[in-house]
């Protein structure tokens, strides 16, 4: 390694294991440009130096139990800073209450400065380094990160990198007609060239946004706009995009975030004749990504938001040899649960959660029910083929249950992204409200409340069965309903998923301890499973997990091992009384009452579960 005098012992024993691989990834990707890695690694030094004594020891501490964050006691809560308490200061004076959930991960929705009306929820940044004023500083940033590390919170902030705002210092420069910085993005004289990539290139919002070019009438000249034509995309075969969008990521490191949720990740590189989507040099991206993280900050993970199919999603864990990602989102099970509440079979569950259970062990998912964005139906329909579900009568068929307009359904959302055209749609909507428990306070029918929490519960016991990190969405925990006053909103009107980022009803959370009440029987109940969760080993990440066999396709069956618990888990997703054809010979405990129960033909209620427990000595 040609160490640099300047670098310190530290700084360099963290960087040479990694030396020779990061410069072979750096030359491939930017033809062996010394000058541009040089760079590289000196910024990565500047802000190894910028970094606290505090943060340091946190890297530290991390460093000797690098597997922290994969335990059965983490538990997560996504957040708008705005919709939680108004600003960041609000926040931190609410922590208490994040506490009192039992969450020790925020994950705050971004909030980085970003021109209203046209952010796309915070997703088109102006700064990367400004906290959006009306949100607070980003002192008040790196202050709530410190509280939250005194509680023992780690805290994570979305990175958007594949795009800035038009309304960024580099984008005002392109438009002006800098060449510099033209470069920085895909700037074309005609349409020529987008035209060719447009063959090839699917459209990621063709309701909203059709087509992945914008004409910028200010510089005469056509840019690449993925997304929406507001987010223009970096181009990252330009080392100094990259070498800049590093060290922005760094600095908000250096902020005290603790987990960088890498946004819109497979669209990072752009190659003519292709999808643009998963290439290589994506991989190689963020494997230096990794690298960089371990020698500057090894407290921090990287979240990679890739929202796809999990022959896709997998290969951004990396290797055991050469790592990526730390964790990735289950969304394929997210998708899958809901279209079980919908179908009430559990086949495709089981098909699905037998492809996850299959994965090595340090995979570490964050599994979730319900998120900001929508609910897309990417489901395995070559699989529901033999079952007579065809793709398109199927989607329409769960967006009717999901929306009530189904007989018999209680379900309340909304579609999102409609396009009658192909027969598509998206989902929008609040747990609780999906659940079926905003029709029933509607109707007023106690009978009908108390059959959708249960429901509600079961699937949350699901979520904490599964291995990884279950990461609850604000207001899940107790039971929030769909907000309908977005419709109202010239900034929002248009887009449904905002029926499911209301503003966090404080009003209803003082009502989580007044007895009987929707807000206090999920409270409780969300509370109490999180508490087994943490205190049984059986839930570690490592536990062995397999599909139970309960000759009852409407009941879901989950087995889990380790060190010596064993778990029989079952979740009825039908309306009705339902009976596990289960025969395990061994002698359980029912978790939630303490009482003995033998795990043979276990009879669950509607919507019910069961967490049998068994241990050896």
């Amino acid at each position: 390694m040609e160490k640099k005098k300047k670098w310190d012992k530290t700084f360099s024993k963290r960087l040479e294991p990694y030396y020779d691989e990061l410069k072979w990834l750096y030359s491939e990707l930017y033809n062996n440009d010394q000058q541009a890695f040089d760079y590289f690694t000196d910024m990565l030094f500047e802000y190894y130096k910028k970094r606290s004594k505090t943060l340091k020891m946190w890297d530290e501490a991390r460093d000797v139990v690098k597997d922290w964050f994969a335990g059965n006691e983490m538990l997560g809560m996504l957040m708008y800073t705005n919709c939680f308490a108004g600003n960041l200061k609000g926040v931190r004076k609410h922590l208490d209450y994040v506490e009192e959930c039992g969450v020790n991960y925020i994950h705050l929705m971004p909030l980085l400065e970003s021109p209203e009306g046209r952010s796309d929820g915070g997703y088109a940044v102006s700064d990367f380094r400004k906290v959006q004023p009306e949100l607070g500083t980003m002192k008040d940033l790196a202050e709530l990160s410190q509280d939250c590390h005194s509680r023992g919170i780690s805290v994570c902030l979305d990175f958007v990198m594949n795009h800035t705002s038009e309304d960024h210092e580099w984008a005002k420069r392109a438009r002006a007609g800098e060449k510099e910085y033209q470069d920085r993005y895909f700037f074309f004289d005609n349409w020529d060239i987008p035209n060719q990539f447009e063959q090839t290139v699917p459209q990621v919002f063709p309701q909203t946004a059709p087509g992945n070019f914008t004409w910028c009438d200010e510089a005469k000249k056509v840019v690449m706009t993925s997304f929406y034509p507001y987010q223009w995309d970096l181009n990252y075969r330009n080392p100094t995009v990259f070498n800049d969008m590093t060290a922005n990521m760094l600095y908000l490191c250096n902020q005290g975030i603790d987990i960088i949720r890498l946004d819109a990740v497979p669209y990072i590189w752009k190659t003519l004749g292709t999808n643009c989507r998963n290439l290589p040099e994506v991989h190689n991206l963020v494997r230096i990504m990794r690298i960089a993280a371990e020698v500057v900050c090894p407290g921090t993970l990287l979240l990679g938001e890739v929202v796809m199919e999990p022959s896709k999603v997998v290969p951004y864990f990396g290797t055991v040899d050469k790592p990526e990602c730390h964790m990735l989102y289950n969304v394929t099970t997210m998708a899958s649960t809901w279209h079980t509440v919908a179908t009430k079979d559990v086949r495709l569950l089981k098909h699905q959660l037998g492809t996850v259970f299959a994965l090595p062990k340090q995979y570490v998912f964050l599994n979730y029910l319900r998120c900001h964005d929508d609910i897309g139906w990417g489901l395995d329909y070559e699989y529901l083929r033999q079952f007579g579900m065809e793709e398109i009568p199927h989607k329409k068929y769960l967006n009717d249950y999901l929306k009530g307009a189904w007989p018999g359904s209680d379900a309340r959302g909304e579609l999102y992204n409609d396009d009658p055209r192909l027969g598509d749609a998206r989902l929008c909507g609040t747990t609780a409200s999906l659940s079926g428990i905003e029709a029933a306070e509607y109707e007023m029918r106690k009978d009908k409340l108390e059959k959708y929490v249960r429901l509600d519960l079961m699937l949350h016991a699901f979520l904490l069965t599964q291995s990884g990190i279950p990461v609850l969405y604000s207001g899940d925990e107790i039971g929030q309903l769909n907000d309908y006053t977005y419709h109202d909103d010239p900034h929002k009107a248009d887009d449904s998923r905002y029926l499911h980022r209301g503003n966090l009803d404080w009003n209803s959370v003082a009502r989580r301890k007044d007895k009987g009440t929707r807000e206090e029987m999920i409270f409780d109940g969300i509370r109490e499973l999180t508490k087994l969760r943490n205190s049984h080993r059986v839930f570690e990440n490592a536990a062995d997990t397999w599909i139970v066999e309960t000759w009852n396709d409407h009941i879901l069956g989950i087995g889990r091992y380790y060190r010596g618990e064993k778990l029989i888990a079952l979740f009825n997703f039908s309306e009705r009384d339902e009976t596990a054809w289960v025969n395990e010979v061994e002698d359980y405990v029912d978790m939630l009452t303490g009482d003995s129960r033998e795990a043979k033909a276990v009879g669950i209620p509607a919507y019910g579960f069961v967490w049998l427990l068994t241990e050896f000595k």
